[in-house]
């Protein structure tokens, strides 16, 4: 008997599987979160968070290589937002800073499961694929509202 994995898990493990192979010409920056390098990003001034500045990524190994499957050029569109929308100023507040830097990183595993329904022909994947898109939209929502009643944007 196969034993059942949660969504997120699998949309975690997916998501990972995903970064790791279409990023992998991307070496060398900093966790999520940090800046280049690995150097913390500033603490807010004024007590209003305001977003770091874009994270760099691509360069001519984002380019698609002739004869380049379509959704290479996809997951690597996909990758390099969800990169550069998790690269946020935290406020020092971990509940705040785990749901702001998680709400574009579940965008990301939504975008990279719409690749996959795309383009993706294995029919277990097509339907991990589903699953992360229904989970991952409802923990957004989630997370959006919890937001909101926390006075956070």
């Amino acid at each position: 008997m196969t034993p059942h994995i949660p969504a997120a898990v699998l949309g975690g493990a997916f998501l990972l599987a995903v970064t790791v192979t279409a990023g992998a010409q991307q070496r060398g920056h900093g966790h999520h979160g940090q800046g280049h390098h690995g150097q913390a990003a500033p603490a807010p001034q004024g007590g209003s968070a305001t977003p770091a500045a874009p994270h760099q990524h691509g360069g001519a190994a984002s380019a698609p290589a002739a004869g380049e499957h379509p959704s290479v050029e996809a997951f690597r569109a996909a990758n390099s937002r969800m990169h550069r929308d998790m690269d946020i100023r935290f406020f020092g507040n971990a509940d705040v800073d785990f749901v702001r830097g998680m709400i574009p990183h579940h965008q990301g595993a939504i975008d990279m499961a719409k690749v996959v329904l795309e383009h993706g022909k294995d029919e277990q994947v097509r339907k991990w694929a589903a699953d992360i898109i229904r989970e991952q939209e409802r923990e957004i929502a989630e997370m959006r509202a919890w937001l909101a009643r926390n006075g956070q944007r």
